[in-house]
């Protein structure tokens, strides 16, 4: 989707995908140091990159939708809490080398093959040796449930393309599930999932 896409999805007065942290997030942030550099990609309206902040780390918050961001800030406030706003396009933007404790990455499903390639590439050069990816997406089979996502199967995850997309880095945890969730109206009802932690090796 473009940023004009996302400005008119988020234009709503509602939070499209609520204001709630992911549960997958909530259920694996404990592997984060305290007080962390953390990087939340396509963060939106703000529902995770807030929550993380409120747990006392330093979240960066980067999105192509300015009118999200505007959301999200308001949410920080509401909550009294600051983040770091970095609007952009993720395969635009200039990524950081080795400066993040964590690289969050919740339904990020926006990019083809081609794209994502490059983009997990910027995500494990973003994060610093000892550092973690936490990611989320949707399997193939989400496309049966149509309860959110792309509409395409290639935008979709599989294990078999995650193990080799963060080869080298220790797979903490792998796992697929199918599971009711509850976010908004944006991503509502039974899903197929899958989820990665992902540490960087020390050298």
């Amino acid at each position: 989707m473009s940023k004009g896409q996302w400005n008119s999805r988020f234009s709503c007065t509602t939070y499209v995908f609520g204001t709630e942290p992911n549960a997958f997030l909530k259920r694996e942030a404990h592997r984060i140091p305290p007080g962390a550099q953390i990087l939340a990609l396509a963060d939106g309206e703000g529902r995770n990159g807030v929550w993380l902040a409120r747990q006392g780390h330093h979240v960066t918050a980067v999105d192509v939708s300015d009118v999200g961001q505007e959301k999200a800030a308001r949410l920080a406030a509401r909550h009294g809490v600051t983040l770091e706003f970095q609007l952009a396009d993720l395969t635009q933007w200039a990524w950081p080398k080795a400066a993040y404790d964590a690289v969050i990455a919740i339904f990020i499903q926006f990019s083809g093959p081609d794209e994502r390639a490059a983009l997990f590439a910027n995500m494990r050069e973003a994060v610093r040796p000892g550092g973690l990816i936490l990611l989320e997406g949707y399997r193939p089979e989400q496309l049966g449930y149509a309860t959110g996502g792309p509409p395409t199967a290639e935008n979709m995850y599989d294990e078999t393309m995650l193990r080799a997309a963060f080869s080298g880095f220790e797979i903490v945890h792998l796992a697929a599930t199918d599971t009711v969730i509850s976010e908004g109206a944006g991503h509502h009802g039974m899903s197929a999932l899958i989820d990665l932690v992902a540490r960087r090796p020390l050298s």
